[in-house]
């Protein structure tokens, strides 16, 4: 820690991405603040939680270097070694196969719950972790070499950068005074377990319904799935009310029996699908990461990935910066993690924009032209090797610990830092 000032980094939000930035950090030597309403994450996780995250080969990484992975990969957890995706309204389909690219699996399917779980057991074991929960906080005041933190319980303390990492509704984002842009797509995303008749074979599915995507993601039941049904919201409302025979059915029919009959399915939740993004991520003393700077679709299930790559890209940015000595909450010094990582965000949600609507219309030229498309991307193998590549982190615009293959645990010096 510097003199003056009680924490070199105070982060805001300690889920899947507040908590991983504080791993990296407190694993530099770097003094952190994590602030969390919740409790810490305890118990084992349920299986007929819905409440799953998709990540990559590049989150796994950098989840691997604090440490985390470990403990997510000693519970069940599902993993997709291939993906189908297909248009209802035409035979067009495309296939990935991690085998064509070398790899053992294209991603994995686990509890956010088992994450948040693991990061939080890794900050048990750093010293320079100090873990505010549950707290809330209630009022930041900038100054020249500093900030200054009140929780909502009359707690405070000064931090040279406080980090949001804390979700759509970001209490940091509010209290910077950064816009936030927000489009409402109108429909939301119904989300449970379901067990199906046949197997998943380790297999993640979508289907493009004209209403929205449906997908199916294996957990590690071989018969158990994901399913994050994005639709109308007044439908998702109905889908929810359905009896539990009913929606079977109906998910079984959506789905194109590609599974079989649906067996059985678990408690369901919506949550509404919009688009946000932050002016900036940046300001004197501010930087913003995650949900807090951005929204997607989550019909490519992108949008944790980009947040812990958020996290490892300003990690590291942070500790170029301490290293040189350099005054961690200049703008100068936080304008490149903010270079780096908008043009990558920006690019995926207009991406995923695209498919939304191109997918997402009846008329009849447009379902040709995608059906089309999917059938011809299948055919071009090293167009599709190059996605899979680009989707799976094994290749692009990424900070070091996610282009790393060998665990960096255990490599750290006496004084605490990787």
């Amino acid at each position: 820690m510097r003199p003056g000032s009680d924490f070199d980094v105070a982060v805001a939000g300690g889920g899947v991405v507040g908590g991983t930035l504080a791993a990296l950090l407190g694993g530099f030597g770097l003094g952190v603040a994590l602030i969390e309403a919740g409790e810490p994450p305890l118990g084992p996780t349920d299986p007929e939680d819905a409440r799953v995250l998709a990540l990559t080969r590049a989150s796994e990484r950098v989840l691997r270097a604090i440490g985390a992975w470990h403990t997510i990969e000693s519970e069940p957890i599902g993993c997709f070694r291939e993906m189908r995706v297909w248009d209802e309204g035409g035979s067009g389909a495309i296939h990935f196969d991690s085998a064509e690219i070398g790899e053992p699996t294209l991603g994995y399917i686990v509890p956010a719950r088992l994450i948040e779980a693991a990061v939080c057991a890794v900050h048990r074991h750093l010293p320079a972790v100090t873990a505010f929960r549950p707290a809330r906080l209630e009022t930041i005041a900038w100054g020249r070499e500093r900030v200054d933190l009140r929780l909502a319980d009359g707690r405070g303390f000064s931090a040279r950068l406080v980090v949001g990492a804390d979700g759509a509704a970001s209490r940091v984002r509010a209290l910077a005074g950064i816009e936030e842009r927000v489009r409402d797509y109108h429909q939301s995303a119904v989300c449970c377990t379901a067990v199906s008749e046949k197997p998943h074979g380790e297999v993640a599915r979508q289907r493009f319904l004209e209403t929205g995507p449906l997908a199916f993601l294996p957990l590690a039941d071989p018969q158990r799935s994901a399913i994050v049904w994005s639709t109308q919201s007044e439908a998702a409302q109905l889908l929810l009310q359905e009896s539990d025979h009913d929606f079977r059915k109906r998910l079984t029919a959506a789905f194109d029996s590609a599974l079989g009959a649906i067996v059985e399915t678990g408690p369901r939740t919506a949550f509404p699908l919009v688009r946000g993004y932050a002016s900036r991520y940046t300001g004197e003393r501010v930087a913003l990461v995650g949900d807090a700077a951005h929204r997607i679709h989550p019909l490519a299930g992108q949008g944790a990935n980009l947040g812990v790559m958020d996290a490892a890209t300003l990690a590291e940015v942070l500790q170029d910066a301490h290293r040189a000595g350099s005054d961690l909450g200049e703008l100068r010094v936080l304008r490149r993690y903010e270079r780096w990582r908008k043009g990558e965000n920006t690019a995926m949600m207009l991406v995923m924009d695209l498919f939304k609507e191109v997918f997402g219309t009846g008329l009849a030229p447009v379902r040709l032209l995608r059906n089309l498309g999917l059938s011809a991307t299948d055919a071009a193998i090293p167009l599709t090797r190059w996605i899979m590549r680009r989707a799976a982190g094994l290749e692009g615009d990424l900070p070091r610990l996610a282009l790393e293959t060998a665990r960096v645990q255990g490599r750290r010096s006496d004084r605490g830092g990787w």
